[in-house]
């Protein structure tokens, strides 16, 4: 479905420390609604802060990029019309349009210095008024500027505000109207003429012909400045239009506070190293905000990038919610094929993840488990502990596991089923099966008390894969010595 005027949006992160399922969820609405409509997706680098910025988390965003499936049609690596998109290679650029706005009166040097604005600010709220900027540069005269000047003032530059209401149709929370009181002259040129983000964001916006800002609500209070940035890059013919604008909610989190970049949560790397499936954390995290029908969750992104839009929105704020992040996930891991499964848990059978020795890993053992396990974890990385009975000379025992499975009686109960066992047919998983459940009625046991102890002594755990193809798999040699090694260990 493609709109009259073809749609332009951008994604445009800071390259600032670890990516953060916020900035994902903006990266994924943006994505989806280009793709949706046929558009495109413009991915543009913010690094004008040089104290923040680094190389190195540019390098992560990019490869971020790439893990979550995300691809760009303008932007690093790719390039297009209006190169370069990194700011930073932008600055004679906004330099220029700064220029051009002080000449046209739409900004002014104001010369105040910080404590000048912090009395004039503290006044205004002891007398009840609005502690924005006062307007005290607004029109200085030449002279007056001058004499500022000769005092050896810096200047910072800034935007002249119209004076009047700002409405506009936010695209997730419809009309909204702000009085021109509460919207101040504000900075656009550092004094020591740097750019800031509220000059170089809409003028790359406008240069870039964008035609749908969608971003955090924590930007809305921002939009009638740019709005009327946007009517004066207008007039001077650097912007054709001005953009609409959708302001997705608020991911909360612990105690419903805004979800922070420095949340252990909030980090992008988590989940990467956790095991999730990019397309179960995007299925997740489009949730957040969004919904895909009334009755279903779970859903494949080409599916979701069909039925993404603005309209299905929600503006009030979504929390995150970890043990539904799982479970999606999970429902994704059982969509993949066992193949795609066996190779999406690569990483965790080796080092740093494998405790067990290269050589070990034995492959006709992982492909006979892997369809086992495939229905059993919510991430990847839970792989590891899963399976690690079959490559380990013996189970990593958890004494908790061990205290809990082995009662009084679990002696006699494990001698029995090693006998048991012993006579059992080791191709059938079903024949073990019944030789355990042969054991607990000789003991008086249900099935699920009887493989408790079984279940420990080969694995070292009480919750696993199902224990009788585990058995099966790992082999009748060393699924006996184990059992013999837990009632030595019983009776020592």
């Amino acid at each position: 479905m493609a709109n009259a005027t073809p749609v332009r949006v951008r994604f445009c992160p800071s390259p600032t420390g670890n990516p953060h399922v916020g900035l994902v969820r903006t990266a994924l609405f943006n994505w989806a609604y280009a793709r949706h409509n046929e558009g495109t997706l413009v991915f543009r680098i913010e690094d004008t802060d040089a104290a923040r910025d680094s190389e190195e988390s540019y390098e992560q965003l990019l490869d971020s990029m790439r893990w979550l499936g995300f691809d760009w049609d303008e932007g690093p690596e790719v390039g297009g019309p209006h190169a370069p998109y990194r700011q930073s290679q932008r600055m004679d650029i906004y330099q220029d349009v700064a220029e051009k706005l002080i000449a046209a009166g739409h900004a002014y040097p104001c010369y105040c210095t910080t404590e000048e604005l912090d009395a004039r600010r503290e006044a205004a709220r002891a007398a009840g008024k609005p502690s924005g900027y006062d307007g005290h540069c607004r029109d200085l005269t030449a002279e007056q500027k001058q004499a500022y000047e000769a005092e050896g003032r810096s200047h910072i530059v800034r935007f002249r505000m119209p004076g009047e209401a700002t409405t506009f149709t936010d695209l997730v929370r419809g009309e909204i109207t702000v009085q021109a009181e509460n919207v101040t002259d504000y900075g656009i040129v550092r004094a020591n003429g740097a750019p800031l983000y509220t000059l170089v964001n809409p003028v790359d916006d406008a240069l870039m012909e964008i035609t749908h800002v969608l971003r955090g609500e924590d930007l809305l209070s921002s939009t009638p400045r740019q709005i009327a940035l946007y009517k004066a890059l207008i007039e001077l013919g650097i912007a054709k239009a001005i953009p609409e604008f959708g302001h997705l909610p608020y991911v909360m989190g612990e105690g419903n506070k805004k979800l922070s970049k420095r949340d252990p949560q909030a980090s992008l790397n988590l989940y990467r190293e956790r095991g999730f499936l990019p397309e179960g954390l995007l299925n997740y995290l489009s949730l957040l905000g969004w919904s895909f029908s009334a009755d279903q969750d779970v859903f494949s992104i080409p599916d979701m990038v069909a039925k993404f839009d603005l309209a299905d929105v929600n503006a009030n704020p979504a929390r995150f919610d970890l043990k539904k992040a799982e479970a999606i996930n999970a429902d994704h891991i059982r969509m993949l094929d066992v193949k795609a499964f066996a190779e999406a848990c690569a990483p965790w059978l080796k080092a740093p993840f494998a405790p067990w020795a290269p050589d070990a890993f034995d492959q006709e053992k992982w492909d006979a488990i892997a369809p086992h396990a495939q229905t059993r974890i919510k991430v990847l990385s839970e792989i590891t502990d899963n399976v690690d009975f079959l490559f380990l000379p013996e189970p990593a025992f958890d004494e908790a596991s061990w205290t809990k499975a082995m009662k009084e009686g679990s002696d006699a109960l494990l001698r029995t089923a090693r006998e048991q066992l012993e006579a059992a047919d080791w191709t059938s998983a079903e024949s073990l099966k019944e030789a355990v459940l042969a054991a607990g009625e000789a003991h008086g046991l249900k099935l699920g008390k009887a493989q408790a102890p079984v279940r420990v002594a080969v694995t070292g755990r009480t919750v696993g894969l199902p224990l009788f193809e585990s058995l099966e798999i790992l082999g009748k040699d060393a699924a006996l010595a184990r059992v013999d090694a837990a009632l030595a260990k019983l009776t020592a």
